[in-house]
Protein backbone atom coordinates (compact mmCIF):
# COMPACT_ATOMS: atom_id res chain seq x y z
CA UNK A 1 0.00 0.00 0.00
CA UNK A 2 1.31 3.46 -0.88
CA UNK A 3 1.84 6.15 1.76
CA UNK A 4 -1.17 8.36 1.11
CA UNK A 5 -0.52 11.34 3.39
CA UNK A 6 3.08 12.08 2.39
CA UNK A 7 3.70 14.09 -0.78
CA UNK A 8 7.11 13.90 -2.41
CA UNK A 9 9.09 17.13 -2.71
CA UNK A 10 12.02 17.70 -5.06
CA UNK A 11 14.38 20.59 -5.77
CA UNK A 12 15.26 21.36 -9.37
CA UNK A 13 16.04 23.99 -11.98
CA UNK A 14 13.51 25.50 -14.39
CA UNK A 15 14.49 24.53 -17.95
CA UNK A 16 11.48 25.93 -19.85
CA UNK A 17 8.80 28.51 -19.02
CA UNK A 18 7.31 29.02 -22.48
CA UNK A 19 3.94 27.48 -21.64
CA UNK A 20 1.04 29.24 -19.94
CA UNK A 21 0.94 28.45 -16.18
CA UNK A 22 3.45 25.63 -16.69
CA UNK A 23 7.19 25.15 -16.20
CA UNK A 24 9.50 22.25 -16.98
CA UNK A 25 11.76 21.48 -14.01
CA UNK A 26 14.92 19.38 -14.29
CA UNK A 27 15.85 17.45 -11.14
CA UNK A 28 19.37 16.06 -10.81
CA UNK A 29 20.40 13.28 -8.44
CA UNK A 30 23.53 11.22 -7.81
CA UNK A 31 23.35 7.43 -8.06
CA UNK A 32 26.14 5.04 -7.13
CA UNK A 33 27.04 2.56 -9.89
CA UNK A 34 26.49 -0.98 -8.55
CA UNK A 35 29.72 -2.45 -9.95
CA UNK A 36 32.19 0.43 -10.24
CA UNK A 37 31.02 2.38 -7.16
CA UNK A 38 31.35 5.67 -9.06
CA UNK A 39 28.65 8.33 -8.68
CA UNK A 40 26.65 9.05 -11.84
CA UNK A 41 24.38 12.05 -12.43
CA UNK A 42 20.80 11.14 -13.30
CA UNK A 43 18.38 13.78 -14.58
CA UNK A 44 14.60 13.79 -14.78
CA UNK A 45 12.29 16.42 -16.23
CA UNK A 46 8.98 17.15 -14.55
CA UNK A 47 6.17 19.30 -15.95
CA UNK A 48 4.97 21.45 -13.04
CA UNK A 49 2.01 23.78 -12.53
CA UNK A 50 2.98 27.44 -12.01
CA UNK A 51 -0.30 29.27 -11.40
CA UNK A 52 1.03 32.87 -11.39
CA UNK A 53 3.76 32.38 -14.04
CA UNK A 54 6.39 33.44 -11.47
CA UNK A 55 9.21 31.18 -12.67
CA UNK A 56 11.88 32.02 -15.20
CA UNK A 57 14.53 29.84 -16.83
CA UNK A 58 17.35 29.12 -14.39
CA UNK A 59 15.32 29.53 -11.19
CA UNK A 60 15.88 26.93 -8.46
CA UNK A 61 12.44 25.74 -7.30
CA UNK A 62 10.78 23.33 -4.90
CA UNK A 63 8.12 21.13 -6.52
CA UNK A 64 5.51 19.04 -4.69
CA UNK A 65 3.63 16.03 -5.97
CA UNK A 66 -0.09 16.64 -6.58
CA UNK A 67 -3.15 15.18 -8.22
CA UNK A 68 -3.10 15.04 -12.05
CA UNK A 69 -3.70 18.55 -13.43
CA UNK A 70 -3.38 17.64 -17.12
CA UNK A 71 -1.98 14.82 -19.27
CA UNK A 72 1.61 15.40 -18.13
CA UNK A 73 1.32 17.70 -15.08
CA UNK A 74 1.52 15.89 -11.74
CA UNK A 75 3.61 18.44 -9.83
CA UNK A 76 3.09 21.97 -8.48
CA UNK A 77 5.74 24.62 -7.92
CA UNK A 78 5.60 25.29 -4.18
CA UNK A 79 8.41 27.77 -3.70
CA UNK A 80 11.13 29.61 -5.59
CA UNK A 81 14.33 28.95 -3.63
CA UNK A 82 16.72 31.02 -5.74
CA UNK A 83 16.07 33.42 -8.63
CA UNK A 84 18.22 33.21 -11.78
CA UNK A 85 20.95 35.82 -12.11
Amino acid sequence: MKNRGIKRQLVGTVVSDKMEKTAVVQVERLVKHPLYKKYIRRRNKFVAHDNENRCNIGDKVLITESRPISKLKRWRITDIIEKAV
